[in-house]
């Protein structure tokens, strides 16, 4: 019996080697990464610092006038909407995707008060020096919160509001007690290749793995490599604070523009899962009813769902995906 768990730990040691030896050193602003489309910045001079924001600008040789933004997810950058907007320019729209603050290829600061309202004001800034009065928009995951806040905050600008398995249906510090940064801090330093890859084989993809969702394992564990990892993480502790902290959940009747949800129905994402009983944690993260919870939120909304698939619809059923998208951008 010992015989053998020494064979199975020398295994899953030797492949953890492998990976992690294949596993590229990334720089705080990626600048060793290329992403899908030209990269190009704005400066933001905010909260008494110089700061760096990055973004992509995909215009089509069809422009059909009409224009929409990308907003990523916590765990994720501006590259892994890739497929989305090649599809979306073959349709003729303009596609701006930013990196917010503290993410991908944008600044990356010592210090800063996180906020989906500064956030909002920062991706406004990008559309006006762009010169883009009119937009859809499109939030994932966190990018779903920061979408609610920049529609509500801008709604002269907005003409379409699309949820992608976004977080936030919830107002999750309800049931889950609170922690403050350094502990979300020091769970950050924590992070490896293994544990990265494990939380998203689990609550990502339901225990069934690709070979093309190895990028973004990638992108967040080529960081932990890094010796200024701490800044990466003290940033990404501020910005699990935010999510915590500034639920936008009731304010979805506050909308008044045309919306759809795409959501897939197997997602079970949910912040502070491991801080509370297994009773309360079945009930959190539920998108096969959240979806259709929020639809009624939302004045003038949509709902596709999309059935067995999980937080990343664009990325692991894209056709589900992108048709429903389209057609909603068309009409």
């Amino acid at each position: 019996m010992k015989f053998k768990l020494l064979i199975i730990l020398s295994f899953l040691f030797s492949t953890t080697q492998a990976q992690n030896k294949e596993l590229k050193w990334l720089d705080l602003m990626l600048s060793n990464y290329n992403y899908p489309y030209p990269v190009r910045y704005i400066q933001l001079d905010i909260q008494q610092q110089h700061l760096k924001m990055a973004y992509m600008d995909v215009k089509p040789d069809n422009y059909n006038g009409k224009n929409i933004v990308l907003m990523h997810g916590k765990n994720f950058n501006g590259a892994y909407w890739e497929t989305t907007a090649k599809a979306l320019t073959a349709e003729g729209f303009r596609v701006i995707m930013p990196d917010q603050i503290g993410f991908g290829k944008s600044s990356k600061p010592e210090s800063f008060q996180y906020t989906f309202q500064q956030l909002a004001q920062n991706t406004k800034q990008l559309l006006d020096t762009l010169g883009i009065t009119k937009t859809a928009v499109l939030g994932h995951s966190m990018g779903g919160m920061l979408a609610t806040r920049f529609t509500l905050m801008y709604p002269e600008t907005v003409e379409k509001f699309i949820l992608e398995n976004p977080i936030g249906l919830e107002d999750w510090k309800l049931v889950v007690p609170y922690k403050n940064i350094d502990w979300w801090y020091k769970n950050e330093l924590g992070k490896t290749y293994d544990k990265i890859k494990s939380y998203q084989l689990e609550s990502y993809y339901d225990g069934k793995w690709k070979p093309e969702y190895d990028e973004w394992v990638n992108l967040l564990a080529g960081w932990t490599l890094n010796s200024d990892y701490k800044r990466i993480a003290w940033n990404a502790a501020l910005t699990y604070d935010m999510i915590f902290t500034q639920p936008v959940v009731y304010e979805f009747k506050n909308i008044k523009c045309p919306a759809l949800l795409i959501i897939g129905t197997r997602d079970r994402t949910a912040l502070g899962k491991p801080l509370v009983s297994d009773e309360v944690r079945k009930t959190m993260g539920r998108y096969d009813q959240l979806g259709k919870e929020t639809q009624q939120k939302i004045p003038d909304a949509k709902l596709v769902e999309i059935e067995n698939i999980g937080h990343l619809p664009h990325i692991e059923s894209f056709e589900q995906f992108i048709i429903p998208l389209v057609d909603f951008l068309s009409n």
